[in-house]
This record gives C-alpha cells, sequence and structure tokens, in this order.
C-alpha cells in the first residue's frame, strides 16, 4: 500500500497543529484532517503557561499571538471556606521562559496555529471528519474520512497521530481510552466588562466543583464552571441559566456576571479524567488530550498538547526511516519520553483535582501555602516550568498540610 503522507494528523488543534509545523519542516509530507473550518470556538480554560510560550516562540508564533490576548502573571486560587493564595510566576524561583502566561481565545490561537502548519508545507483539510482507520500488514496506515459533502476518501500514511481531542476518534478505534474518576464537566463562555479582573487567572473552589476567570484580550474574559457530572445532568436544554446559577454560588464571583454580557454561548465539554492505557500502537500514536486529560483545574492542555507534539516530532522522522509499516517498538522512545516530561505534573494534577473532594483539607492547604510563601512553587509547577519535585517531596507536603 502507498502512502499518500509520511504522517496523517486527525484533529487541527494546538497539539496537532504544532507537530504539522515541526515535521514539514523537517521535510516530511504532512496531512491534517479536522471536522471543523476555521476559525472556530472551542470549550476551553484558554490559558497558555509560560512554557507554552516558549514552544509557541519555536513555532514563530508567539510575537503575533501577544498582542491578540491578555499576559497572565500568575493564578489566585480561592478555597471553599475562603481562604487564598496568590502565585506569580516571577516569584516562583526558577526562571520561566517569559515572566508571563498568555491568555488567548482559542478562536484565534488555533487559527492562527493552522495558518503556520499550511505556511510550513502541511496539508490541511478542514470539514473532513474521521470515521475508520486503514490497516496495513496489521499497522494503521491511514484514515478513512468523509467532507462536508459526505463524499468518502481513504487517506493512505505511515503513520497516523491522533491529536483529535478527549473523545479521540482514533484512541477509540484503537481501543486505548479509558475513563476514570473524578468525573467532572466543564462550562466555558465568553462575558464582556467582568469587572475586577486582574492580571491572574482566578480559580474559586466550591463544594461541588470550581470557576475560573481569565481575562483573554479585547475586554472579554473566559468564565469556567466544572462540576461533578452528576450535577451537571441538571443542565439538560438549559445551559445557560444553570451556569449563571451556578455561579452565584461562589462567594468570589457572585454579583460579577450578568447573563446581558454573554458574547459567547456557553460551551460545554466532559466528562473528564480520560486517559489511553497506550499511546502507541504499529503505525499509530497519540497526543494531547486523546492521550491524558484528567481535569482543567491546573491549566495544562494546551502545554501539555503543544510539548507532546515537540517529543514526538522528535522521535518519528528517525521512525519512518525504515521502509514499512512503522512498528510501535520504532515509536516507544515517544513513550518514555512522555513519561520523563509529565509523570510528576500528573502526580500534581491529581493531588490537587482529588484534594477538592475534601473541601476542609483543601481550604487547609491554600492557607498554609499562603502563609508560609509556597503558592509561588505550587504556581510555577502548574506553569509547567517549575519540576515537579519541587512540591513532591516530604518537605513541601508537610508544610502544605501541617
Amino acid at each position: 500500500m502507498s502512502a499518500e503522507s509520511d504522517v496523517l494528523v486527525v484533529g487541527a488543534g494546538p497539539g496537532g497543529t504544532a507537530l504539522a509545523t515541526l515535521l514539514a519542516r523537517a521535510g516530511l509530507s504532512v496531512t491534517i484532517a479536522e471536522r471543523a473550518t476555521f476559525p472556530r470556538d472551542k470549550a476551553c480554560s484558554e490559558y497558555l503557561s509560560p512554557e507554552a510560550l516558549r514552544v509557541l516562540d519555536r513555532l514563530g508564533a508567539l510575537d503575533d499571538l501577544l498582542p491578540l490576548g491578555a499576559p497572565l502573571h500568575g493564578t489566585t486560587v480561592t478555597g471553599p471556606r475562603g481562604a487564598r493564595l496568590d502565585g506569580a510566576f516571577a516569584a516562583a524561583g526558577h526562571a520561566p521562559f517569559r515572566p508571563t502566561g498568555l491568555s488567548i481565545a482559542r478562536r484565534i490561537l488555533d487559527a492562527r496555529l493552522a495558518a503556520g502548519a499550511v505556511a510550513a508545507g502541511a496539508t490541511l483539510l478542514e470539514r473532513h471528519t474521521v470515521e475508520d482507520l486503514l490497516y496495513d500488514r496489521g499497522a494503521v496506515a491511514g484514515a478513512v474520512v468523509r467532507n462536508a459533502g459526505g463524499a468518502r476518501r481513504s487517506i493512505h500514511a505511515r503513520v497516523t497521530v491522533g491529536a483529535d481531542g478527549l473523545r479521540s476518534v482514533v484512541a477509540r478505534r484503537l481501543g486505548t481510552q479509558r475513563r476514570s474518576h473524578p468525573r467532572r464537566v466543564g462550562f466555558v463562555a465568553h462575558l464582556a466588562d467582568v469587572p475586577d479582573l486582574s492580571g491572574s487567572a482566578e480559580m474559586h473552589v466550591g463544594t461541588e466543583g470550581y470557576a475560573g476567570l481569565n481575562d483573554i484580550g479585547a475586554g472579554l474574559a473566559n468564565v469556567a464552571l466544572v462540576v461533578p457530572a452528576a450535577r451537571a445532568r441538571a443542565a439538560a436544554g438549559r445551559a445557560e441559566s444553570f451556569f449563571f446559577d451556578a455561579l452565584e454560588c461562589f462567594p468570589g464571583v457572585r454579583g460579577r456576571l450578568r447573563p446581558a454580557d454573554l458574547v459567547r454561548r456557553v460551551l460545554v465539554s466532559g466528562p473528564f479524567a480520560a486517559r489511553a492505557s497506550r499511546v502507541t500502537a504499529d503505525g499509530a500514536l497519540l497526543l494531547g488530550d486523546a492521550a491524558d486529560f484528567f481535569d482543567p483545574f491546573t491549566g495544562e492542555g494546551i502545554c501539555a498538547a503543544l510539548r507532546g507534539a515537540e517529543l514526538a516530532a522528535a522521535i518519528l522522522p528517525a521512525a519512518l526511516e525504515v521502509p514499512g509499516p512503522v512498528r510501535a517498538r520504532r515509536l516507544a522512545a515517544y513513550r518514555a519520553a512522555r513519561r520523563r516530561a509529565f509523570a510528576g505534573k500528573w502526580a500534581v494534577e491529581r493531588m490537587i483535582g482529588y484534594g477538592m473532594w475534601f473541601p476542609r483539607l483543601f481550604d487547609r492547604a491554600v492557607a498554609r501555602l499562603e502563609r508560609r510563601g509556597l503558592a509561588h512553587t505550587l504556581i510555577g509547577v502548574t506553569g509547567d516550568f517549575v519540576p515537579a519535585h519541587a512540591v513532591l517531596n516530604p518537605w513541601f507536603l508537610a508544610r502544605m498540610v501541617l
């Protein structure tokens, strides 16, 4: 079976387009299949850490994007009982690529990165939905796609990359996607003229979920609500009213948001906590949310996708040098690189995510982190530039709760 492309990337989010850009620059032929058309909105916290900006700079996109969003100096967290911490990237004790992150609408970010991939030489097929995978001698060898008019075609490729998000078709076809707990659902909207926004992302934790607010520039704010999946069922048929009613339950948010200021409809995503049991197979690999997504609280999604693209781009050219199907063993370096890059962050994500199940303990930890000057370190870890072992050690953990 002859290949039309060296690599087929399914999904044109930040991870997929970053990978396509890096591979095209390396001289590989790359096709991207994306079911939407640009520009398009996405349910996302729209939070980019300082480390995410480093990857955007490598892609040559950062200078164009900076004026189109709002800088993020760090994160403030308010606990269920009112305890608060303020963490600043610049005070975290490790020098980030930049002292700020960036909050920017995915409608802008994704379109710019997709255009960059095309400029690098990749082929972008918008409004093309992947229906199934193709196989050659037991290895994935591309996909069957359907265009907007309903016509089907086969795209043959030596490696197929699933970068198609939380509900990844590629992961499902490979039979690798697994769901776990806690099962939470997110509601995200854009509002105009939200008062009292600072230069940091705000996280407000309650007894049943949390809310996030951050300035995304142009007078707009990204407002997110995350609640248990069982509670989210009450939003059926009334997502907007549920969204505003639930946000009023957070003291730090109450009275700041008006339905009249809604400028983009409420988008829903989840349930979260999905992970692939294996991120590589013969002829295929997964990256971004298709590979792993636990919870959006720490804002890991975009950075993890961009960083995963770098890791995949580092091993794919060599894996493609040998003719014939690309076996999973030739992709093993990607699995190992992901473990080295993300294992500590996965542990921190889960520590915070499960900690919210215990409001009294969570509030206690927030208060102690702030009082003992440890908030900056934690926010640096969630900002992807402070190593996770700065938090995952007995000294830090003891001072956080004792």
